[in-house]
C-alpha cells in the first residue's frame, strides 16, 4: 500500500519542479506562435523529449547504484545525498523567488537572439535542470522510506497535475497567482529541506559511531499517540523532519537550518538608492 507521506512529498516536489518547467517550455512555445514561428516548435519539443529521457537514464543509474549499497557506505551515500538536495533545494527556492518576475520576458529575449539550436538548447538545459533536481529529491525521499513505490506514485501525480496548470496558465488567457504558489510551496520545501539537513546529520553522526554525549542525547521521547507512530506521524518525520526520539545535534541542525533560510526568503529585498 503506498505510503500517504512520500507520496504528498513526491507529489509537492514534482508539482513544483514539473511546472517551473513546463511555464518555461510554454513560454517558448507560446512566443514561438506568436511571432509566427510555429515551425520552431519541433525543436523545442526535441529539446524537452531528450532532457526528459536523459533524466531518466540518470536516474535509474543513481538509484541502482545507491540501492546496492550498505553498512557506512550507505550511511554516506544517504547523508550525502540529503545535503545536497536540501543546498540544491534551498538554491532552487532563491533562485525562483529573484528570477519569476523576468522569467517570460529573459525567455523571449533569447528566443529573439536564437537560432534553432538554440531553441534546442534552451529547452534541454530548462527541462534537464528541474529534471535532474527532482530525481535529487526523489532518491533523498526513496532513501528516508525506503518505499520506492509511493514515490513513483506521488511523483507522477504531481507532474500531470504541473502538466494540467501549466496549460491553464497559458491557454485561454487564464491566470493563476504564481506569486502565491511559488512562495506557498517554498515556505513548505524549505521545511522540507531542513528536515533533509538534519537527517544529513544523523546519517553521519552514526557513521562515526558518535554515540555519546548531550548532543547525541534524544532531545524527547514519544512513545504514544499520533506523535510516536502512525500515518501521521510517518508524515511528519518523512516531510517536516520530524522523529519521535530526534537528537539534540539532529533537532539543533533542523533549526539552525530552518531559522535564516526563512528569514532571508521571507523579509522585503532592500531596494537599492536612486
Amino acid at each position: 500500500m503506498p505510503n500517504i507521506k512520500i507520496m504528498t512529498t513526491s507529489f509537492l516536489i514534482t508539482l513544483r519542479e514539473g511546472l517551473e518547467a513546463s511555464l518555461i517550455v510554454a513560454i517558448l512555445l507560446t512566443y514561438l506562435a506568436r511571432t509566427d514561428r510555429k515551425a520552431d516548435a519541433r525543436y523545442v519539443w526535441t529539446g524537452t523529449f531528450s532532457a526528459i529521457a536523459a533524466c531518466l537514464v540518470a536516474g535509474t543509474a543513481i538509484y541502482l547504484a545507491v540501492d546496492g549499497l550498505n553498512g557506512k557506505v550507505e550511511m554516506a551515500t544517504e547523508g550525502t545525498i540529503a545535503l545536497a538536495a536540501a543546498a540544491v533545494l534551498t538554491q532552487m527556492i532563491f533562485w525562483m523567488r529573484k528570477n519569476s518576475q523576468n522569467l517570460s520576458a529573459e525567455l523571449r529575449a533569447k528566443v529573439d537572439q536564437s537560432a534553432k539550436t538554440a531553441l534546442f538548447t534552451i529547452a534541454f538545459v530548462a527541462v534537464v535542470r528541474e529534471g535532474l533536481e527532482t530525481v535529487l529529491f526523489l532518491l533523498s525521499a526513496e532513501t528516508t522510506s525506503s518505499s520506492g513505490t509511493s514515490v513513483v506514485v506521488g511523483g507522477l501525480l504531481g507532474l500531470a497535475a504541473s502538466v494540467v496548470l501549466g496549460l491553464a496558465i497559458f491557454a485561454g488567457g487564464r491566470k493563476v497567482n504564481l506569486k502565491m504558489f511559488f512562495n506557498v510551496t517554498a515556505v513548505l520545501l524549505i521545511m522540507f529541506a531542513a528536515g533533509l539537513a538534519g537527517k544529513s546529520v544523523h546519517e553521519y553522526r552514526e557513521l562515526l559511531g558518535w554515540e555519546n554525549g548531550w548532543l547525541v542525547q534524544s532531545a524527547w521521547t514519544v512513545e504514544s499517540g499520533m506523535w510516536s507512530s502512525g500515518t501521521f506521524y510517518d508524515f511528519m518525520k518523512g516531510f517536516f523532519g520530524w522523529h519521535n526520539a530526534a537528537e539534540n545535534i539532529r533537532v539543533i541542525t533542523y533549526f539552525a537550518f530552518l531559522a535564516p533560510t526563512l528569514y532571508f526568503y521571507l523579509r522585503k529585498p532592500v531596494k537599492s538608492a536612486a
